[in-house]
């Protein structure tokens, strides 16, 4: 065989290894440049509130935890004497899916969503201002209002009832 056939078909053959090789590797894009976990900031105020996510306690605010970008995540904070705060982290596309339509295909678009790679957790970061347990009045110009909870502690005595006209 003519020794310039033999460098040509080396060449094609390279190029064309070098091309699927590339194509492997961004086939998965959203997995290459971000994890199947997110980093999610938790903060209350007051600080020192015990976190649990889908039930399950994480440690105290503020806290930076993982968590798979797969599921829906529920989040609670408590803090004796306050009211808990509760918020539910969604499951959200991610921007780099479209990388992968364009660039990955369907290899990468399955990659990505058996990875949970394909989604971003929203929101990203949570900060409760926690509320007092207890009733309480504030002014504001002429009015008068009174903020109370929903369900009043046994130890509470009742000084007062609101009936309608």
């Amino acid at each position: 065989m003519n020794a310039r056939i033999t460098t040509h078909i080396r060449s094609t053959t390279t190029m064309l290894a070098s091309a699927a090789l590339g194509a492997l590797a961004l086939s998965a894009c959203a997995t290459i440049i971000q994890s199947p976990k997110q980093e999610v900031a938790i903060a209350s105020t007051p600080t020192g509130a015990t976190v649990s996510i889908d039930r399950v306690e994480k440690g105290t605010t503020p806290l930076v935890t993982k968590l798979s970008r797969k599921e829906t995540h529920v989040l609670r904070i408590e803090l004796a004497g306050y009211q808990p705060y509760e918020a539910t982290l969604t499951r959200k596309l991610s921007g780099w899916v479209w990388g992968n339509i364009v660039f990955g295909g369907l290899v990468g678009l399955a990659v990505d969503a058996v990875t949970g790679s394909m989604y971003r957790l929203s929101p990203g970061q949570v900060s409760a201002a926690l509320a007092s347990g207890q009733a309480a009045t504030e002014r504001h110009g002429e009015g008068l209002y009174v903020f109370a909870v929903l369900e009043p502690q046994p130890e509470w005595t009742k000084v007062a009832q609101l009936e309608r006209d």
